[in-house]
């Protein structure tokens, strides 16, 4: 028999079935798979001797198993919560922090993926590439001129949140199209935005001065509504906003204010406050916008490399170490004090 069973917990797939043979290593690492339709009380018999979960993304997470104070409250043996991606906006972290729960995401781990759709979308959109293709079906012998596009060479880019995603496409958009690359990020100072292919700004100036802005930046209390009416109404006429981080960093009404009085020219947007929007949600109604489905990190190569490393980082979890990706490291003394009495050993200090 198996001693000192650490259990982890999920809700209706791993995204990718790739992370169960990883976890399957490791035998004294017990998953456990719950579905929503399952009674309720069943699902909160077994999370609540859970040891870690592996929380679902918010479009798939279902009440009432977000990671909030009252989700803790009923699992005393619970020592960390796992987001599939690099959002984490379905977890309380200062709930957890208060509890002693460490926070870990998938940072970085589909940087790739989502870097390239917020590239294609700003080459969709200037280029109208979108929009020409839906004339093409349904106008007749429509007239190509009134789609002529724009180059982005040597345009301006300003970038929201320049950490993993953001600097692949400052990496990509300097590279390839000579672009200059502002970025805002307050937690960042200048000379660590230089290194990452940028030029520090402040917000106000970032909007001023950019002909496309991207949003990189997790959703937290402080970037809840980052964009509303005043800031878009600074943005140039010709720019074009584009949203692959999370909904609700950008207001959608105020956008679609924005969209309506023509002080922007587009947006393209993968995510919304409401996933999936409603058919009469504004926003789908305007012919330079582009949305799509929350899908720019789930490519197959991004989805692959996501599980692998949530698995990764479970197994150094329960081997006591600290995990590469941890969101919430002020929780850390209590955590350790938490681990030891539950697990019998105690982990690693932080570096």
């Amino acid at each position: 028999m198996v001693a000192n069973i650490k259990r982890l917990t999920y809700f209706e797939e791993f995204m990718n079935p790739a992370a169960l043979p990883i976890l399957a290593t490791r035998p004294e690492i017990e998953v456990v798979r719950l579905e929503y339709a399952s009674p309720t009380d069943d699902n909160w018999a077994e999370i609540g001797r859970t040891h870690g979960y592996q929380i679902q993304s918010r479009t798939e997470l279902k009440e009432p198993w977000f990671g909030n104070a009252a989700l803790l409250a009923r699992c005393p043996s619970m020592l960390a919560i796992s987001s599939t991606g690099a959002g984490y906006d379905m977890v309380d972290v200062d709930a957890c922090t208060a509890a002693g729960v460490i926070v870990i995401n998938q940072s970085g781990t589909n940087k790739e993926g989502v870097a390239e759709h917020a590239v294609g979308l700003i080459l969709s959109l200037s280029k109208k590439i979108a929009l020409s293709e839906r004339a093409m079906r349904t106008i007749p012998n429509m007239d190509r001129r009134k789609y002529n596009g724009n180059d982005i060479r040597h345009k301006t880019l300003g970038i929201v949140g320049i950490g993993n995603i953001g600097t692949r496409v400052a990496e990509i958009c300097r590279l390839v199209f000579q672009m200059e690359i502002l970025a805002y990020d307050p937690f960042l100072t200048a000379d660590q935005i230089a290194a990452r292919g940028g030029t520090k700004v402040e917000l106000d100036d970032l909007l001023r001065r950019s002909d496309y802005v991207t949003v990189h930046c997790p959703r937290t209390s402080e970037s809840f509504g980052l964009f509303g009416r005043a800031q878009f109404a600074m943005m140039k006429p010709t720019a074009y906003f584009v949203n692959t981080a999370r909904g609700g960093i950008h207001d959608e009404p105020a956008l679609a204010d924005a969209l309506r009085a023509g002080e922007i020219a587009g947006a393209g947007l993968d995510v919304f406050l409401k996933e999936p929007p409603d058919l009469d949600h504004p926003l789908l109604a305007f012919d330079n916008v582009i949305v799509t489905p929350h899908n720019a990190g789930l490519t197959d190569e991004s989805v692959l490399n996501m599980v692998t490393e949530t698995a990764r980082q479970w197994i150094d979890l329960f081997d006591g170490k600290v995990p590469p990706r941890l969101v919430n490291p002020e929780a850390w003394p209590v955590y350790t004090e938490r681990f030891t009495a539950i697990l019998g050993f105690q982990p690693d200090a932080l570096p």
